[in-house]
């Protein structure tokens, strides 16, 4: 089951959005495969400290985080992978690995791909592993308001 904490901020904030559910899936090829979507329109979150805060770094589902090139464009002097013991208690409502890229909903700053200003939809884990949300990117970025970077 999605997070409710996300339909309802999208509900209130009168945002368009598709649900899709789907198998149990965790890595973001299987959840594309699983919701018969190309794995380049599926946007993953990956969770990275820099310089000592947690971020929410937003990137295709096709593609790898680049460290080096995420470390640059937050300007940070050290950056590394952040662990599920790190982080799982900032997303309580969340099954690990299936956070929506609402950082903003969780006080996690979050840093989004430029590839994924490309699209115009953007589609994401609810929450879980069995469902995605659809909506338009120009919502999710005036909602979220991420820092852009390339580094994917």
């Amino acid at each position: 089951m999605a997070s409710a904490k996300i339909k309802e901020y999208l509900d209130r904030q009168g945002v368009k959005y598709v649900s899709i559910s789907h198998s149990p899936a965790y890595t973001s090829q299987e959840v594309a495969a699983s919701a018969h979507i190309p794995g380049k329109t599926l946007a993953k979150t990956v969770m990275v400290i820099a310089d000592g805060k947690m971020i929410m770094a937003v990137l295709p589902g096709t593609r790898r985080v680049d460290l080096d090139r995420l470390k640059v464009a937050l300007q940070a002097q050290q950056i590394a992978l952040a662990q599920e013991a790190e982080f799982k208690s900032l997303f309580p409502d969340c099954e690990i690995g299936a956070m929506p890229p609402f950082g903003n909903l969780y006080n996690v700053p979050v840093v989004a791909d430029s590839a994924l200003t490309e699209d115009t939809e953007i589609v994401f884990n609810a929450g879980s592993h069995r469902e995605l949300i659809r909506l338009a990117y120009k919502d999710f970025e005036r909602l979220v308001k991420p820092t852009i970077a390339k580094f994917a």
